[in-house]
């Protein structure tokens, strides 16, 4: 039987003061987000400096929404501080006290993350909504393996219902207090760390509920096995329409879970335009530093807002060739290498002038 899900309604991120309006869902595109990993206790106008430089990198690469956990005040304060000089909407990532979502919408944070469960009485939870209402911030309901409730747990140990099943369950029991407060700008997530819990807890929420819903596969795993997992599950639920905004996990850096999410995101039709970078996997032949080479132009080549095809070769027998399709290429042989364009050699250079002469082809594009 053909599997039936919802269209998501369309929730707003930001657009308060400096904030970019980010929509989450209907007819907006798929959003990237990633997490900061570093602490932001000890702010100082040097360390805010840094992380504003290093937010801005990451708009370029392709990211849309950066969420911060915030752990204590100091955090929040720090928190308030970043969004004040950033354009990016900015999320604050709640656990257990929800006296530290109120002190973040203090600031122009743009959404809060809560899993309703840990936070506390229903007070707690109508006091997040109350504020968030006055400052036109939107709620992430965030679900996973290990915040299940004790009854829908044990219906798992027992085996009568499936852990996918059970995660579903849980954040629809998290939007019927949401619903019951008339407070509808909420996004739900419900993560495992198993691509298939992911995709079927997706599923079974999207085919009852037009909310929308941040897609992500939790605790993933290092680079190789991260991007294997989020590739499987992302690309399952985004050509059945669902998944409104992703967030690649990866033990690395956050520029790492940016470039992955948004790769995906384009070799599955969801995110034209941009770099297109192709480049040989270097083999015995090598005569050029395709990977030395890659490293140093990758993130200022996906900054660029040029639709174009890049080719890195290691060959210059075979480079041009295979990379006939490009709109630029380089490969290099010994002390020379060489440009080419759409498969045609257009300079012969020395191999110490590589970069600077690339960066001048590129640049003429």
């Amino acid at each position: 039987m053909e599997k039936k899900f919802y269209k998501p309604r369309t929730v707003f991120l930001g657009g308060n003061g400096n904030t970019k309006r980010i929509g989450i869902g209907g007819d907006e595109k798929v959003s990237v987000q990633t997490m900061w990993k570093e602490s932001i206790l000890n702010l100082t106008s040097d360390s805010l400096d840094d992380i504003v430089r290093r937010i801005n990198i990451l708009e370029s690469l392709g990211c849309d929404i950066l969420r911060f956990a915030v752990p204590d005040m100091e955090s929040a304060d720090s928190l308030i501080k970043i969004a004040a000089a950033t354009s990016m909407p900015l999320v604050a990532d709640i656990h257990f006290d929800y006296r530290l979502a109120l002190k973040c919408l203090d600031g122009n944070v743009a959404a809060i993350r809560i899993n309703p469960g840990n936070i506390g009485s229903r007070e707690r939870v109508e006091a997040v909504v109350n504020a968030c209402k006055d400052k036109g911030a939107a709620i992430r309901i965030g679900v996973n393996t290990g915040s299940l409730p004790s009854d829908l747990a044990k219906q798992v140990e027992e085996g009568t219902i499936s852990r996918a099943e059970a995660l579903a369950e849980t954040a629809a029991r998290e939007v019927a207090v949401f619903d019951e407060l008339n407070f509808e700008p909420v996004v739900v997530s419900m993560k495992a760390s198993s691509v298939q819990e992911t995709i079927d807890a997706n599923e079974v929420f999207a085919s009852k509920y037009d909310i929308p819903l941040h897609v992500g596969v939790t605790e993933a795993g290092p680079l190789i096995t991260g991007i294997v997992k989020s590739t499987l599950a992302f690309s399952t639920l985004l050509k059945e329409g669902i998944g409104s905004t992703i967030r690649v996990s990866l033990s690395s850096t956050p520029e790492n879970e940016v470039i992955t999410g948004r790769e995906i995101l384009h070799e599955c039709g969801k995110r034209n335009g941009g770099v297109n970078i192709v480049s040989c996997p270097r083999c015995g032949r090598v005569g050029f530093d395709v990977h030395g080479f890659v490293n140093r132009w990758q993130n200022r080549l996906l900054a660029m807002d040029k639709n174009i095809t890049v080719a890195v070769m290691g060959c210059v027998v075979n480079g041009p060739g295979e990379g006939k399709h490009a709109d630029i290429g380089i490969a290099g042989a010994g002390d020379k290498a060489i440009i080419f364009k759409k498969g045609k050699i257009v300079r012969t250079i020395k191999a110490e002038d590589a970069d600077k002469v690339f960066g001048e082809e590129l640049e003429s594009l």
